[in-house]
């Protein structure tokens, strides 16, 4: 199903002050709570699925967006953000810094200004999908308009593979 009904209200209002209210947003009523069932959903690659976390950095919130594929290393984001400590934030403190629920959080739209890294990685596509709001709904985007209007600084915070010795 295709509507821009379909994103979460706020996220609508934030897509209307961006300027991008033509955006597509897919609703699909089985989820896309996970990167793997959005990539199913959507019928692209798990890389292109965007999965936005919320971690806290000395005791702060910030938002990382990573391709779906990817897992975060907590070391690259703590000496991006040259911060003593970082962790994954728990459910409640996700829904008071962004006003959604995890399985749900958009890239931008936040009730509260966040600070945002975005992993290069993203780059390495012509379109991403991200949460529209909702665990049932998603969003394609430019990865660079993705990064822009999310006001994400880029950086290198995916784990790195290690080759087999």
């Amino acid at each position: 199903m295709t509507a821009p009904s379909a994103a979460h209200p706020r996220f609508a209002a934030a897509l209307a002050a961006l300027g991008l209210d033509a955006v597509e947003v897919r609703a699909f009523p089985d989820g896309t709570r996970t990167a793997a069932d959005a990539a199913a959903a959507v019928g692209c690659e798990l890389s292109q699925i965007v999965k936005s976390l919320v971690f806290e950095a000395d005791g702060k919130p910030v938002l990382v967006l990573m391709d779906g594929a990817t897992r975060v290393d907590l070391a690259r984001v703590r000496e991006r953000l040259g911060a003593g400590t970082v962790g994954r934030a728990n459910a409640d403190a996700v829904r008071r810094a962004t006003g959604y629920a995890i399985g749900g959080v958009p890239p931008f739209g936040h009730v509260t200004p966040l600070r945002v890294l975005a992993d290069r990685g993203l780059l390495a596509h012509t379109t991403v999908w991200a949460a529209a709001g909702t665990p049932h709904t998603v969003f394609p985007i430019d990865p660079g308009a993705l990064i822009a209007h999310a006001g994400a600084d880029l950086a290198d915070v995916a784990e790195t593979r290690q080759a087999p010795a």
